[in-house]
């Protein structure tokens, strides 16, 4: 469990400095295609104002997600009442809701993960204090939902650990959720349509990787590392843009 149970984020943090960032958006597809290999988070698109349409969906989603980060103002019961009504049976016969601890937590968590892996790809690599750090913002981003925290864990070792049990014991794949699959790789909407899918295949979770029955090549490898010189030459003029002196 986290032993402080905290809202209050570092207003000079990474998660300030980086979650609102466009990297973290263009990262997606990594958290996403971890989503819709859980059963139950698969079975709630059909409760989408865009249930066919899963990038649009998360561009309804993710925005709300990110603004909690910001606003200090208690936002908690938009997302209660938005999620309050999505529920149902999922394909493996199993009934689920959104508002459920668990389910909520390992939706927040690929989120996380992916924060973190945009950081190491897009910026620069974290150091051990950077995680703890960044982790124990991202619990206090957690709690701002008001949904139950018994399940997080601690630290961002144990983070680790819990994610990629969860993930090796959790996910599979279903009919619902490989209706998906093209979008998650080849994304159609939003953001993320920007991104090569030969960059998507690379920034893939390894997990996601095997379970969707992707083969990340050394062409697609090479391909992430063109487009991430290429977004780092982007941020930087950005940065000279912003500095820049107003005549």
């Amino acid at each position: 469990m986290m032993v402080a149970h905290s809202t209050d984020l570092d207003p000079d943090g990474l998660l300030r400095r980086y979650l609102g960032d466009r990297r973290f958006l263009l990262a997606l597809p990594r958290a996403v295609g971890l989503q819709m290999l859980h059963p139950a988070l698969a079975a709630g698109m059909e409760h989408s104002r865009t249930p066919r349409r899963l990038w649009l969906h998360k561009r309804h989603t993710v925005p709300i997600l990110i603004r909690m980060a910001y606003d200090d103002t208690d936002l908690s019961s938009i997302i209660r009442r938005g999620h309050e009504h999505i529920k149902g049976v999922d394909d493996l016969g199993r009934r689920y809701h959104s508002l459920n601890p668990d389910l909520f937590q390992f939706q927040h968590a690929t989120y996380v993960e992916t924060l973190v892996t945009m950081i190491e790809t897009f910026v620069r690599p974290l150091t051990d204090r950077d995680r703890e750090d960044l982790y124990r913002d991202c619990g206090a981003w957690y709690r701002r939902y008001g949904i139950s925290d018994r399940g997080l864990p601690d630290t961002w070792a144990g983070f680790s650990g819990w994610f990629d049990d969860t993930c090796r014991t959790v996910l599979h794949r279903t009919s619902r959720g490989d209706f998906y699959r093209d979008q998650i790789l080849r994304p159609r909407d939003w953001v993320p349509r920007g991104v090569p899918t030969r960059a998507v295949r690379g920034l893939m979770h390894p997990i996601a990787q095997e379970m969707w029955g992707v083969e990340v090549t050394a062409a697609d490898r090479r391909a992430l590392r063109r487009y991430v010189l290429r977004r780092k030459a982007v941020a930087a003029l950005s940065r000279r843009s912003s500095d820049a002196p107003r005549l």
